[in-house]
């Protein structure tokens, strides 16, 4: 009797991460046999994939390979020098970027629905991703965060549509060209384009020639969908453009239009060629994410959703886990976790929170831990994008590259603390009934979040 052969066996570095974990899932959904390493194996990542049979291993260690794995997938965090990634290279086995991967085993053969842009990509994703799989579509997606519709960051779907996350950071130290490249996507969100990730762009001249190659990879049967008043995004397509260009914006003309019902984003109109097509009520808020909307709305409406019932889909949209998401409320003081990572998600993000609380007090508390933040590109903006905060409470680690007491030059609402105690402090010193305590931060904080629960 003929035995089945054994599955192929990928081995992945880096897995922890979100795009690396939600690519081990779907290989693993795709049947092959994935193990991997990382620096920080904890959960809810290594939790998520050990109980779809994932191996995990902690360290990166030349024997994580005495498994012998058909193919090895580098993550663009790994670097030459790194022990592991030195008997990749000295054992010679078959190695290959995360991006390059899904796109030669998964996307090929899909109506790649891409999202990209300095801000808000994880969002609209997670939207429009929604928005399909409320029509019945069972879309496969990869996102970087956890939609809350869904529990999940990523999926291999049942349709032949596929959401992704494009993302413009590098795709691995062999490959220093954008994520987005390789995807490929028939349909393009193209959400913004400011300065970000300092540590690979020398420039926003050198993030708008990644995005033009972008732009060049959509078909001309394709849509490129971008806000009307983004002159970088502009920039970019005027060095060529050869698909068709739908815009989005709030109040001014344009193909895509909403009209604020209510001034925080939480209820607008949807209105396409002039036309009111529907109406989103639901419990986000700012501007930022009106602009989401829009180009989830219209996204879907080019693979055949009508606007109406994206906008329905949209009514019973849950967010992001860790965008403002509320995670206690204790004593008339509501405490949120936000993804911050750039002065502009930060300003938008606090705008939007002031336009639904009023005059009501609102603290930021904000842990600067991107690499951009990190090397001190951002000073002056960092500093204005605090304006909406009654008192903004910064972090200045030890090992920071710079000092953080610039900032007050620029805003007498900003206080520095070099430890979490200090934070701590400061919150319980300053909260008062009804108030709104924002956390910022893409990483853990040292993990402020529960010793604020307890101690509030």
């Amino acid at each position: 009797m003929k035995q089945n052969p054994e599955p192929l066996h990928i081995h992945i570095l880096g897995i922890c991460g979100t795009f690396m974990g939600g690519l081990a899932l779907i290989a693993r959904e795709l049947g092959y046999r994935v193990s991997g390493s990382d620096q920080n194996v904890y959960p809810p990542m290594s939790t998520q994939l050990e109980q779809q049979g994932i191996r995990l291993m902690n360290g990166y260690k030349a024997e994580n390979l005495d498994c012998k794995p058909d193919l090895v997938v580098i993550g663009n965090a790994l670097s030459r020098g790194n022990e592991e990634v030195e008997a990749v290279l000295n054992r010679g086995l078959n190695y290959v970027s995360g991006p390059q991967w899904l796109a030669e085993h998964v996307l090929q053969h899909k109506w790649v629905l891409g999202v990209a842009g300095t801000h808000g990509k994880t969002t609209t994703s997670s939207m429009l991703s929604w928005v399909l799989e409320y029509q019945g579509f069972k879309p496969g997606f990869l996102i970087g965060g956890i939609p809350l519709n869904f529990g999940i960051s990523a999926r291999l779907g049942e349709s032949d549509f596929f959401v992704i996350e494009a993302d413009e950071y590098d795709s691995a130290f062999f490959d220093k060209r954008s994520k987005f490249v390789h995807y490929r996507p028939r349909t393009a969100i193209l959400n913004n384009l400011e300065f970000d990730h300092a540590d690979i762009f020398d420039d926003l001249d050198a993030i708008k020639k990644q995005f033009h190659h972008l732009v060049r990879t959509v078909p001309g049967e394709g849509l490129i969908i971008t806000p009307e008043n983004e002159q970088n995004i502009h920039d970019v397509l005027e060095q060529g453009c050869w698909t068709p260009v739908e815009t989005t914006a709030i109040k001014q003309s344009s193909a895509w239009r909403a009209e604020l019902i209510k001034a925080d984003g939480s209820h607008f109109a949807v209105i396409h060629n002039q036309q009111n097509q529907a109406e989103v009520n639901w419990s986000l808020s700012g501007q930022h994410n009106v602009y989401n909307a829009l180009a989830a709305i219209a996204a879907a409406r080019h693979i055949g959703i009508l606007p109406v019932d994206a906008a329905k889909a949209l009514c019973a949209f849950k967010n992001v886990k860790r965008r403002m998401e509320v995670i206690a409320e204790i004593n008339g003081i509501t405490l949120y976790d936000d993804f911050a990572h750039h002065p502009t998600a930060i300003q938008t993000t606090l705008d939007g929170l002031r336009k639904q609380v009023g005059d009501t007090q609102i603290i930021a508390i904000v842990e600067p831990r991107s690499n951009t933040m990190r090397m001190g590109v951002h000073t002056e903006s960092l500093a204005l994008s605090l304006a909406e905060a009654d008192q903004a409470i910064i972090y200045q680690p030890e090992n920071l590259d710079w000092n953080l007491e610039k900032l007050t030059r620029y805003a007498d609402n900003i206080k520095i603390c070099t430890n979490l105690d200090q934070i701590i402090d400061s919150v319980k010193s300053r909260a008062q009934a009804e108030c709104h305590a924002v956390l910022m931060s893409n990483g853990s904080f040292g993990g402020i979040y529960e010793r604020l629960k307890q101690e509030l």
